[in-house]
């Protein structure tokens, strides 16, 4: 798919899909004979894990990182298993915290309801 379909696609936009291509997340682009951008499934599968890691807090450093060391291949993987860990007890911590700070919401908000607040 050309650039426009993939930016639907993904959700992102086509200087963003650049950018990315430029820093280094999305590597080996395909081009048509034109010279124009080809992206795969396999792209918008990528791209998908960048957005994902990105939604969960992930800095853009770090899955530079991570996206680094996955393009050196199988003998990176106990590192980059290291790093999504690293991210998920991050993570876990992260939503531990806002579930603390939706029960304060809801008891307020209960106050509220039956009319217990001054």
């Amino acid at each position: 798919m050309n650039i426009k379909e993939f930016a639907e696609v993904t959700g992102l936009s086509a200087h963003t899909l650049r950018y990315y291509e430029k820093i280094g997340l999305l590597k080996n682009v395909q081009r048509s004979s034109s010279g124009h951008r080809f992206y795969t499934g396999k792209d918008a599968e990528w791209i998908g894990f960048i957005l994902r890691l990105k939604e969960t807090g992930m800095a853009l450093e770090a899955i530079l990182q991570y996206a680094q060391l996955r393009e050196q291949g199988a003998s990176t993987a106990p590192l980059r298993q290291a790093m999504l860990e690293e991210h998920q007890a991050n993570l876990k911590a992260y939503i531990a915290r806002q579930q603390q700070h939706m029960a304060v919401l809801e008891h307020k908000i209960w106050l509220y309801k039956n009319q217990k607040v001054g």
